[in-house]
Order: structure tokens, then C-alpha cells, then sequence
């Protein structure tokens, strides 16, 4: 038993892609971008802490 909703074939999806237009891929990769700045800026964070709280040998 498959669900589509959870695995679309690859028909689907390329029906998925043609229906969406320039402005629904935009905002995907805006939000991509987004999150992968969130990301870096979350590491960049921990390693800044991590490197002020570490102990002297």
C-alpha cells in the first residue's frame, strides 16, 4: 500500500513543478536560504561560546 501524499511519483511531481510559477520557486529558495543562514548563524554562535567558555590547558 502506498500514500501518494507522503511519496509522489516522479509524474506527479513533474506536474507539480510545471504548475508551480516563478513566484512559488522563489519563495522556495528564499525559505532554503533562509533556513541555511539560520544554520550557519546558529554554528557560528556555538563555536564563538564554545571558544569563550573553554578551559586553559
Amino acid at each position: 500500500m502506498t500514500f501518494p501524499y507522503f511519496f509522489p511519483s516522479s509524474d506527479s511531481r513533474r506536474k507539480t513543478c510545471r504548475k508551480s510559477g516563478f513566484r512559488q520557486r522563489s519563495l522556495t529558495m528564499v525559505k532554503q536560504q533562509k533556513t541555511r543562514f539560520y544554520i550557519l548563524k546558529r554554528c557560528i554562535i556555538m563555536l564563538l561560546c564554545w571558544q569563550s567558555h573553554s578551559v586553559a590547558d
